[in-house]
């Protein structure tokens, strides 16, 4: 079995994390994920602290194992959802869009480890010296919000730059990926794209029918203009979206364009104007499972991998 500092770490049984994906990752999908041997995440997004406290209650009435919330540090929420987790001692919380260094204090007197999703060698740097307990080095072939440099040369840079246990993310969607990620100095990986088809997923029909449809050119990078590049499925909002951002367009016209799609994608699943946010690695991810199955079929399959590896040493 394949274990690592990261299963110590946080008390799983997996070195796995499922990614904190707003309008997706809810209660139900991380409690899944977390009988499952992995590490559920409750994504906070642009909710709410009651939100975010409803869905907190909902995994721990399904699990008794760890799980964290993600915190999107640019919500107009989240000095509200950082309280709340304090209040509840979520075991992990890890965040993105931002510096989480006036929280810490906060969060570490309530006992929760803090793993900031990192996309530099800078950020890591910073994220080490503010005492997070871990680091997840998101390469930019992930969906959602992405960073600049890959999987491949970013992972390996973040663990020479940092002593923090370094947990992968973007582009690993089987047991290659995740043997590969060990292989780059990683001891864990985040999985976002591939949970969009867990069974325990919420989201709505024609969302999963995109990604089991998608191919390894089906996504698309729009926002570089704005600051903060997206990666989603190429359709007709999408693809709108990318040539205005080559427009006369004002920046707060090109803004205002986005807003509310991802929450239509998922609720309605509007084909044209919905944002479905999934990373490149969405055509490797051709079929509906229970989330726990996820885990042990990728788990296994990469253990099978790294056994294997010396045929290659001689």
């Amino acid at each position: 079995m394949i274990k690592s500092k990261v299963c110590d770490l946080l008390g799983i049984e997996y070195p796995l994390f499922q990614g904190g994906m707003a309008w997706i990752a809810d209660g139900k999908l991380a409690a899944a994920v977390s009988n499952g041997g992995g590490l559920g995440i409750i994504a906070a997004g642009n909710a709410p602290g009651d939100y975010v406290r409803e869905q907190i209650h909902i995994a721990r009435k399904e699990t008794d194992k760890p799980f964290g919330v993600n915190i999107m540090l640019l919500s107009p929420f989240a000095d509200e959802v950082a309280q709340v987790v304090a209040e509840e001692k979520i075991a992990v919380v890890t965040t993105g869009a931002g510096n989480p260094g006036k929280y810490m204090e906060l969060w570490k007197t309530a006992g929760i480890k803090v793993i900031p999703v990192v996309a530099s060698v800078a950020m890591a740097k910073l994220m080490t010296r503010l005492g997070a307990s871990a680091l997840i080095a998101e390469g930019g072939e992930s969906g959602g919000h992405v960073g600049e440099t890959s999987t491949m040369p970013l992972v390996p840079q973040v663990c020479d730059a940092t002593d923090l246990p370094v947990i992968a993310a973007g582009g690993i969607a089987d047991g290659r990926g995740v043997a590969a990620a060990f292989m780059l100095g990683a001891c864990g990986v985040q999985i976002g794209t591939r949970f969009l088809v867990a069974e325990e997923c919420n989201i709505h029909r024609e969302y999963k029918d995109k990604v089991l449809k998608a191919n390894d050119i089906s996504t698309i990078v729009t926002g570089k203009r704005l600051g903060h590049p997206v990666r989603s499925i190429k359709n007709p909002f999408s693809r709108e979206l990318f040539k205005a951002e080559y427009s006369d367009i004002s920046d707060e016209e090109l803004e205002a364009m986005g807003v509310g799609k991802l929450r239509i994608a998922v609720q309605d699943g509007d084909a044209k104007q919905g944002c479905f946010l999934a990373g490149q690695i969405a055509g490797m991810v051709n079929k509906e499972q229970p989330a726990a199955e996820i885990v042990k079929e990728m788990m296994t399959e990469a253990e099978e991998i790294l056994r294997g590896a010396a045929q290659w040493v001689k």
